[in-house]
């Protein structure tokens, strides 16, 4: 029998199970973090990297437009004192030094001032910096010698008053240097007292990190910074100035795209500019460009050894060794700066000693971001914006050449705070307001303007925006627009100064009334304007008519749209006091219209000059009616409203002008000129209630206390060819010989002077009563 093979009992057999796979959860959840983290931190690197070069390679700062006055000419003869030379010097924070080292430094030895001038850009060209010896007199300069050619001067311009500057809406000020042109000194002291590894770290300096721990802990404080240069830049260009982790997380990724992205000369150059080192007013003061002028007056290629580890020393801290607030923290700051570059041997034992032994120097605090003069940059601000946007004016690094004469406008401001407080004292005028606007009279640029009685940045400008009726300096467009009709009207024709009836086309009619309130019968048109008579002027006005009256206006400069009423004729019309000098200026100007300016020129951050505002002229009125007027205007000064200038001026000084008020008393005016000078003032109040003042008790007071002290030139006016002279009886505006009594000369247009003849004997039949009766007449 077969053999049976013997079966394994299944039910007792134990199945090999297949075997799991093992699991890696943690694994996959560690890689899906580093993969998504990797790819967070690759966009946030592409963002920080977009940033950085965003903003590196694009436009880099906000330069605020910077707007200089017009600048000090130096020659023989110029009237200018000794005293008011150095006042000047001390404004643009020139400093005294007898070796005379640097531009910006004088010494002054009996009646003369030696001074090194600074080296300056104009639009027009380059004025170098020279060592020169102003002489003086008593009240002139009397030679203006260059030492090094030994050589008189015939004029030398002076570097210009920054007199304010136009800020974005971050107020950063900064005057850009190149790395290029940067004093070595400053380099080293930098490399010695921040970053000494600068040249060989990739942005981050593990070991600058290490010692500046352990000299903090040495010297139990803070003495050594751990961040890196460009670090620095990195915090101080993107970020904020927070204490945070985060913050210093983005610091260090920034430094190191900064430095993968950009050469070691670029970042250094942009660390030199932005930089914060103090604080101006309300501006921060950034970069050394600025910090050199803010702090010592002078350019940064001029400072000494000392003043340069000043500035370093500010790096660390611009307010804990601020110079003038602390000027112990900073002497010691200073000399920890200089220690440091003598450990680095960059100077040498003897530079050191020399440096840590000089005192410090620093000017006082001068603001020079502050707006000095707001009436008059609002005016520039609104001519600038009819050109340049906003953006362009806070940002591009302008540099705005204006007409500002500072003097003028300095003696301007004193004189309307003191003589304002005088007439408070001596009238019931309360609250007295002002607005004065001074011009060049061959120019018509303006030299001063004020805005108010004391100028506020954010005031109301009442010289460009302050709507006046202007009374009676309306009058001599009146006369001008009768002389051009010289077969009608001459300077003696005789006309009714008698009461009249105006029927007017709303079926009203209109009486105006003399300042007296008394006629004066018959009377040339000369005492007419010189006494200021309202009715003489209505019936000349009407009867050359109102509308030509407004056309005169219209081509002496007045833009604004005027009411066609027989009311303009005595000045109804409101006008500012900024459209009044321009009507002005045009009969200061011989009847040539010159259009009011107060810039110069603008030139660009790299010196190119964007654009000029030359001196344009045109005849807009007749020369030799102006000339008349001007005749007429003259005797207003002399037997006029305006008599009392001539207490403080000489007697043939020729001034020229006319006196306003406006009903119940509401409104002082005044409008003049000299030979070099034009001047309109205007006294009131806000809130337009009565001042009790006229145009001769009041604006005509702060305009002669104003002129005494800034006009140098008297009146000299040339008749044209076409202006005869002729004497004339001025009782009867008759033909006389010149040895009658009574007899003056006059000017007329050829073939417009009287042909009939006066004897010497015919009785006065003149009405007019003698002026000093009338010395208040408006």
């Amino acid at each position: 029998m077969a053999e049976k093979t013997p079966q394994r009992n299944t039910r007792y057999v134990t199945k090999k199970k297949p075997s799991k796979p093992k699991s890696h959860w943690l694994r996959n959840v560690v890689l899906r973090v580093f993969v998504a983290g990797a790819f967070l931190l690759f966009c946030f690197l592409g963002y920080l990297d977009s940033n950085v070069r965003e903003q590196f390679e694009g436009k880099r700062w906000a330069i605020p437009a910077r707007v200089f006055a017009s600048p000090l000419e130096l020659y023989a003869g110029q009237n200018l004192t000794f005293e008011k030379f150095e006042g000047l010097l001390q404004r643009l924070n020139y400093h005294q030094d007898k070796q005379l080292k640097a531009e910006g430094s004088y010494a002054k030895k009996d009646q003369k001032i030696v001074l090194k001038t600074r080296a300056f850009d104009f639009w027009d060209s380059s004025e170098p910096s020279r060592m020169l010896t102003v002489k003086f007199s008593e009240s002139a300069i009397v030679n203006v010698m260059d030492l090094a050619e030994a050589k008189e001067m015939p004029i030398v311009r002076m570097d210009p008053v920054q007199i304010g500057s136009f800020y974005p809406a971050i107020k950063e000020g900064r005057i850009l240097i190149k790395l290029d042109e940067t004093p070595d000194m400053l380099i080293k002291g930098l490399l010695a007292s921040e970053d000494r590894n600068f040249y060989n770290h990739i942005g981050i300096s593990f070991r600058g990190i290490a010692r500046a721990i352990m000299a903090d802990i040495k010297a139990r404080g803070l003495v050594q910074g751990g961040s890196t240069i460009t670090q620095q830049l990195a915090k101080n260009f993107y970020l904020t100035s927070e204490r945070k982790l985060w913050r210093k997380i983005q610091e260090v990724f920034m430094a190191l795209i900064l430095e993968f992205r950009y050469s070691k000369h670029e970042i250094l150059e942009a660390y030199l500019n932005e930089i914060y080192l103090g604080q101006d007013g309300g501006s921060a003061v950034h970069g050394f460009g600025l910090a050199s002028e803010f702090y010592f007056g002078t350019a940064l290629r001029d400072l000494s050894l000392d003043q340069v580890a000043t500035l370093v020393a500010l790096v660390r801290g611009p307010s804990q060794y601020d110079p003038r607030r602390y000027p112990q923290h900073a002497v010691e700051r200073r000399n920890l700066v200089l220690d440091e570059m003598a450990g680095q041997d960059y100077i040498t034992a003897a530079q050191l000693t020399q440096a840590k032994q000089k005192a410090l120097v620093i000017l006082p605090r001068s603001h020079t971001a502050k707006n000095r003069y707001p009436g008059f940059l609002d005016l520039i601000k609104r001519q600038l914006k009819q050109e340049y946007q906003e953006k362009d004016l806070t940002s591009d690094g302008l540099r705005i050449f204006t007409t500002l004469d500072t003097q003028i406008q300095d003696t301007l401001e004193q004189t309307i705070s003191k003589k304002l407080n005088q007439l408070e004292k001596s009238s019931r005028a309360k609250a007295l307001e002002a607005a004065v606007v001074v011009t060049r009279r061959d120019s018509g640029e303006i030299a001063a303007l004020a805005s108010a009685r004391e100028e506020q940045a954010s005031g109301f400008n009442r010289a460009l925006d302050a709507l006046r009726p202007i009374g009676s300096l309306v009058k001599p467009a009146v006369y001008l627009t009768a002389l051009q009709y010289p077969d009608k009207y001459t300077i003696t024709t005789r006309v009714s100064d008698s009461d009249i009836t105006v029927n007017l086309p709303n079926g009203t009619s209109w009486s105006p009334k003399n300042y007296d309130h008394r006629e004066h019968g018959n009377v040339s048109l000369l005492t007419a304007l010189t006494k200021s008579y309202n009715l003489a002027t209505v019936r000349i006005g009407l009867d050359i008519g109102v509308a030509r009256t407004a056309k005169t206006l219209k081509e002496m400069g007045i833009s604004r749209e005027l009411d066609i009423f027989p009311s303009l004729l005595l000045g109804a019309s409101s006008l500012t006091p900024i459209e009044v000098t321009q009507m002005y200026q045009t009969l200061a100007g011989d009847g040539f219209l010159t259009p009011l300016r107060g810039i110069r020129a603008v030139v660009a951050e790299g010196g190119k000059q964007l654009q000029s505002y030359p001196f344009i002229v045109r005849q807009a009125v007749d020369p030799s009616a102006t000339y008349i007027i001007n005749t007429m205007m003259q005797e207003v000064m002399h037997q006029g409203t305006g008599y009392s200038a001539y207490d403080e001026f000489p007697k043939d000084y020729g001034l020229i002008g006319k006196t306003g008020t406006t009903n119940d008393a509401k409104d002082s005016w005044f409008a003049g000129y000299t030979g070099d000078y034009l001047s309109v003032v205007w006294l009131g109040r806000d809130d337009n209630k009565s001042i009790g003042l006229t145009g001769a008790t009041g604006a005509l007071q702060v305009w002669i206390a104003l002129m005494k002290q800034i006009s140098k030139q008297p009146v000299t006016l040339i008749p044209p060819d076409n202006i005869t002279t002729a004497w004339v009886d001025a009782d009867n505006g008759l033909l006389a010989n010149k040895a009658c009594q009574g007899a003056k000369e006059y000017p007329y247009l050829s073939g417009s002077a009287p042909t009939a003849y006066s004897t010497c004997e015919q009785a006065v039949i003149e009405q007019d009563k003698p002026w000093v009766d009338d010395l208040f007449i408006e």
